[in-house]
């Protein structure tokens, strides 16, 4: 049974913002033809015409942009989002991996269509980029042990000992709740500590902890609280690109009533994730 947050919220705002994979926005290093007026009006068509949605993915992203294991295929959560609203566009998805650091400036430099790497939208982002509608949505979420009936909140959180990596924004929001933290590495750290009593508890992003409990099915821990405030990401595109991000909405609209999104939700996390 889970509680969600009434306090804190602002700090937990910010705190999902960043939540997303990498937490600024790089510069405004050039300029792609969508970020023009005269280029925005004619990225669908030239993408419509060359029959290819050319998507910016880093490819080393698991579970939502990385390769198989054995035959090396480009696929995940991500992938196969972008790859059924190109098929909805009546185009082919064609990916072109790009380090996290160096994605924004690519799209800026027209090597792709648009990001599908979990890109977080963000206000600040906003002034750059436009956004498709979202297509995973996810709140921070506290663990504890399936066992642990004292945290059922946040403010429960005060003089408990949470797991967490000191470089992460979830440090910050175990600060804020008057958690005492011990540092980890990562989540698999964290859980291992869970498992052993050192602490009460570790906070993270949903995603996370779906996609881990979609391969271990772990029924020594649970999901004890979580914040209102959420995290969404969406297809990212050069700004002014209205009829290009007006076509991917349509299409993400199409999987979402035809249940598209929720199965490819399913098969990630066992649970949809997509609104």
């Amino acid at each position: 049974m889970t509680n969600r947050l009434s306090i804190l919220g602002a700090a937990a705002a910010l705190t999902l913002a960043l939540a997303g994979c990498g937490a600024s926005t790089p510069a405004n290093e050039g300029s792609s033809s969508g970020a023009t007026e005269s280029g925005a009006s004619t990225a669908l068509q030239e993408i419509q015409d060359s029959g290819v949605l050319t998507v910016g993915t880093e490819g080393t992203y698991k579970p939502f942009s990385y390769h198989e294991e054995g035959s090396g295929e480009l696929t995940g959560y991500d992938v196969e989002v972008i790859t059924a609203v190109a098929e909805k566009m009546g185009v082919e998805a064609e990916f072109q991996e790009t380090q996290w650091d160096a994605i924004f400036a690519g799209l800026e430099a027209g090597r792709f269509d648009v990001i599908a790497n979990q890109v977080s939208i963000t206000d600040e982002r906003k002034q750059t980029y436009d956004f498709s509608d979202p297509y995973t949505v996810s709140s921070g979420v506290i663990v504890t042990a399936a066992d642990n009936n004292d945290i059922s909140s946040f403010e429960d959180l005060d003089g408990k000992t949470t797991a967490q990596s000191l470089t992460s924004n979830w440090y910050e929001l175990a600060q804020e709740a008057g958690a005492n933290v011990e540092p980890v590495e990562g989540w698999a750290q964290s859980i291992t500590l869970l498992e052993q009593g050192r602490v009460d508890a570790t906070i993270n992003d949903e995603l996370t902890y779906l996609d881990y409990q979609k391969t271990n099915n772990n029924e020594g821990i649970k999901i004890a609280a979580t914040t209102d405030e959420t995290s969404e990401s969406a297809v990212a595109v050069t700004k002014g690109s209205t009829e290009l991000v007006d076509a991917i909405n349509s299409a993400l609209g199409e999987l979402r009533a035809d249940g598209t999104l929720a199965e490819i939700s399913e098969k990630y996390f066992g649970s949809d994730v997509s609104e």
